[in-house]
């Protein structure tokens, strides 16, 4: 986790990048923004906002030798020599230009910072900031008229809401490499930002080994639990997961599934999924690792505990709360009606 409280924007252009695909052009800037002091400060909050909750960090990658990497490279030379900041932000601009191999790849302005100032891991460093803005919203602007009276024209601008693609690459790194961070509010692409701009890898540690988990947990619930057993069990095996997470510093893959499976058959069922997701993510799922509680937090909002039921009716059960669902909430057959139902234990509404 990074913060910005002392982080300063330096340097700041903006470059238009098109789409190979439909034959575009690329159009760059030669000057540095100049900003004055509010729509500066309104800037540093609209780029700086959305890494100071991120935990997961990346490091770059590349099938021959990490150096050949090209954003790794780029970044190594301006943070060597600070004059090739202008040079090297077309260059990140054509890479990026590059990975458009596909229509639905959109154009947009690409925002190129160097940031001094930004601490990680209670060391001060340097950063360059990649912000490529792709959704511009309508908005209205007034103006007095040639009758000076006033009027309104419809435009379109950058709305300081959130940032569709962003990462910051730092200049600093550990025994896995340099450290990255990125945000994706546009995933239309899993392959387009990650994989083929950044090529980045998530860092092996307790953050990433505790999201990849979780993930593999919610997608097992919904791909073999949910058609086989039902919502009420998909339900109670996600809230036995964040049970478990909850009440273990550390994660142990066998213990895991002796505590949240009742029979063998699960347990070999999920046993074969987490081979399937390993293959299908190319991600390693530990065995054994420590558990992130801002992640587990983060992570388990994303769960879904639903029951919907096409009478229009839907039973939500709190993924905080495992025994409740196998204490209160019984499902049946009603040979009468010729349907099945729930049937649900409480003391008082609330």
């Amino acid at each position: 986790m990074i913060k910005k409280t002392r982080a300063e924007i330096t340097k700041c252009i903006l470059h238009k990048v098109a789409n190979k695909f439909n034959s575009g052009q690329n159009v760059f800037s030669e000057d540095l923004i100049r900003f004055d002091q509010e729509s500066y400060d309104l800037m540093k909050n609209f780029l700086l906002k959305p890494f100071g909750s991120l935990t997961q960090s990346y490091r770059f990658t590349h099938h021959a030798d990490v150096r050949l990497n090209e954003l790794n490279n780029y970044a190594s030379e301006v943070f060597k020599e600070e004059t090739t900041f202008v040079e090297y932000s077309k260059n990140i601009v054509n890479h990026l230009y590059e990975q458009s191999n596909s229509a639905q790849i959109k154009t947009g302005d690409v925002i190129v910072v160097f940031i001094e100032g930004i601490e990680y891991k209670d060391v001060l460093t340097e950063a360059i900031g990649i912000f490529k803005i792709e959704n511009k919203v309508n908005f209205f602007q007034t103006y007095l008229d040639d009758n000076e009276s006033f009027d309104v024209v419809v435009q379109k601008g950058i709305s300081t809401r959130k940032i569709d693609k962003g990462c910051l690459i730092l200049n600093t790194s550990d025994t896995e490499g340099t450290v990255v961070f990125s945000v994706d509010n546009n995933n239309y692409d899993a392959q387009y930002w990650i994989k083929n701009f950044l090529s980045v890898k998530l860092a092996d540690d307790y953050n990433s080994h505790t999201q990849s988990y979780l993930e593999m947990c919610k997608e097992f619930s919904e791909e073999v639990l949910k058609p086989e057993l039902g919502m009420q069990e998909q339900g109670n095996f996600l809230a036995n997961t964040v049970d478990y997470f909850k009440e273990h510093e550390a994660v142990d893959y066998h213990d895991f599934k002796d505590e949240v499976f009742a029979e063998d058959k699960h347990k070999e069922l999920f046993d074969d999924y987490k081979k399937h997701f390993e293959n299908l993510n190319d991600v390693l799922i530990r065995n054994n690792f420590d558990v992130s509680g801002v992640v587990l937090k983060k992570e388990k909002s994303k769960l879904k505990t639903e029951i919907k039921l096409d009478t229009n009716i839907s039973i939500k059960l709190d993924v905080d709360a495992p025994e409740a669902a196998s204490e209160y909430l019984e499902r049946g057959y009603d040979e009468e009606k010729k349907m099945k139902y729930y049937k649900v234990y409480f003391n008082e509404e609330k």
